[in-house]
């Protein structure tokens, strides 16, 4: 197998959550009517993986037309995690993971790097019993290709020999940051020419054929 070392986006890569995130989305901009609503959760849809930090900042500056205080900011995110937690921590893992990470385990040093606030990324994966897959479990901040960045460099590994798994055109930008290759999950990459599956039953196929340098 010539891949060394494999990074895990989150939601929709790991958990089926994407749907979660999209309704408690909703509720952040519906407090500020129908329009905000609308526009954030089909911001939130095409920039997967951006902090939602980043996202309540958007809506602000580009919907609402002034700038967001960090008070605010922390208001907000309370809001959307009283309104998605518990959703999540009830959501399945996206088809195919669970066998991903039995066969993997313990072959592959495996990461996480998410854009959802790293204390509750690490609480909800470890009280789901799956944070003992994983070498380490990073979350924003920083942003995403930071993130993948940094995991690549402290583990010493050739970037050309490490895979970004993710959902977003936010995975696919930081892969190519930290020169990574890139498997992407779902409909987003149908058409794109990249490795992926529209869920992740055929990922350790792909890992262990063509990117393992197999037929």
């Amino acid at each position: 197998m010539d891949i060394v070392l494999v990074v895990f986006d989150c939601d929709g890569v790991i958990l089926e959550s994407m749907d979660v995130k999209t309704r408690a989305f909703r509720r952040i901009g519906a407090e500020f009517g129908e329009e905000a609503a609308d526009r954030l959760a089909l911001y939130h849809s095409l920039r997967g993986g951006v902090s939602r930090y980043e996202k309540f900042a958007w809506l602000y500056r580009e919907v609402l037309g002034r700038e967001i205080s960090d008070e605010e900011k922390e208001r907000l995110n309370e809001k959307f995690t009283d309104a998605a937690l518990a959703e999540v921590m009830d959501c399945p893992l996206v088809p195919g993971m669970a066998e991903v990470l039995d066969r993997l385990y313990g072959r592959l040093p495996l990461y996480v790097a998410s854009g959802a606030p790293q204390e509750e990324l690490r609480f909800i994966l470890e009280k789901r019993g799956l944070s003992r897959y994983f070498e380490d479990i990073r979350g924003y901040p920083p942003a995403k290709h930071l993130l993948l960045k940094s995991i690549v460099e402290k583990s010493g590994a050739d970037p050309a020999r490490c895979v970004m798994v993710g959902d977003a055109y936010t995975d696919l930008e930081a892969a190519r940051h930290a020169g990574t290759l890139f498997y992407g999950r779902g409909e987003l990459f149908r058409d794109s020419g990249l490795p992926g599956h529209e869920d992740m039953s055929r990922f350790t196929v792909w890992l262990e054929g063509p990117a393992g340098g197999g037929n």
